[in-house]
C-alpha cells in the first residue's frame, strides 16, 4: 500500500569540511561557487542528497565530483538546520569532516565549482551560507577527538618524524607542547614503528622516521586500550 505525506518537506544537503596538514599549518579545502546563490564566493564542498543514497554516500560523491577526493577518512559531524540558512528554500545540511594527506590530494575543481584551493585554518576567506559555523564545529570536534583517538595520523604521510607529529598536534590544538613530554607520551604507546630511514631537516642532524602501526592499535583497542594524549 502506497502512502502519501502531505507535510511540506525540507531539502537535504551534505557539506564537507576537509582538513589537510602542510608542514606546520592546518588547512581547509574550499571551493569557489560557480552558481548562484553566492556565485564567486568560497564555500565548503557539498550538495543535495539524492533520494536513493545514504548521507555518507552523498558526502563521498560530492567530494569526488567537486574536488576529486576519494577514499578518505570521513565522519558525520552535526546537523545544521537554521530556518534561513539557504536563500533558495528550507534546507537542512548534515555536515561531515574529512582528513586527507596533502601530498596525496591536490586541489581540483569540478562540476559546479569554479575553483578549489587549500586555505590555512587561521586565514579563511568569508564563507557562503553558514559554512563558517560548520568549520568552527568541525575544528572543535577534531581538537577534542585527536586527544583520545589517533586520527591525526590520517593527516601525515606514511613516514614522518616526531617533530612533524608534534607540529601536527600543535597546529590542531592551537597550542605549544613540551617536546620532551610529548615524545615520551607518544613513544610510550608503543604504536610508532621506528624505520631504518632518516630525513634531513635544514642544518640539523638527520631525524629518525617512524610509521604508525594501525594494525597494532586495532588489536590493542579490542583489549580496552585507551589512546589519551
Amino acid at each position: 500500500m502506497a502512502y502519501n505525506y502531505q507535510y511540506p518537506r525540507a531539502a537535504l544537503t551534505v557539506d564537507c569540511v576537509v582538513f589537510g596538514f602542510d608542514e606546520s599549518e592546518l588547512k581547509v579545502l574550499l571551493i569557489q561557487r560557480a552558481l548562484d546563490p553566492f556565485k564567486g564566493k568560497w564555500a565548503l564542498p557539498g550538495g543535495f542528497v539524492r533520494v536513493d543514497e545514504t548521507l555518507d554516500d552523498a558526502a563521498r560523491r560530492e567530494l569526488a565530483e567537486e574536488t576529486g577526493l576519494e577514499n578518505v577518512f570521513l565522519e558525520q559531524l552535526y546537523t545544521f538546520g537554521t530556518v534561513n540558512r539557504d536563500p533558495r528554500e528550507r534546507v537542512v545540511s548534515v555536515a561531515h569532516y574529512a582528513l586527507v594527506k596533502l601530498t596525496d590530494h591536490k586541489a581540483k575543481a569540478a562540476t559546479d565549482a569554479a575553483n578549489a584551493q587549500w586555505f590555512p585554518i587561521s586565514k579563511l576567506p568569508k564563507l557562503a551560507f553558514d559554512h563558517a559555523d560548520i568549520v568552527a564545529a568541525a575544528l572543535a570536534r577534531l581538537q577534542g577527538k585527536v586527544r583520545y583517538q589517533p586520527i591525526g595520523f590520517e593527516l601525515l604521510p606514511p613516514k614522518f618524524t616526531l617533530s612533524e607529529l608534534q607540529h601536527l598536534y600543535e597546529a590542531i590544538l592551537e597550542a605549544g607542547l613540551d617536546k620532551r613530554n610529548f615524545r615520551k607520551k607518544v613513544l610510550g604507546f608503543g604504536l610508532l614503528m621506528p624505520l631504518k630511514e632518516t630525513q634531513m631537516a635544514g642544518r640539523h642532524r638527520p631525524a629518525q622516521l617512524f610509521r604508525f602501526d594501525a594494525d597494532k592499535y586495532e588489536k590493542l583497542k579490542k583489549r580496552g586500550f585507551n589512546f589519551e594524549l
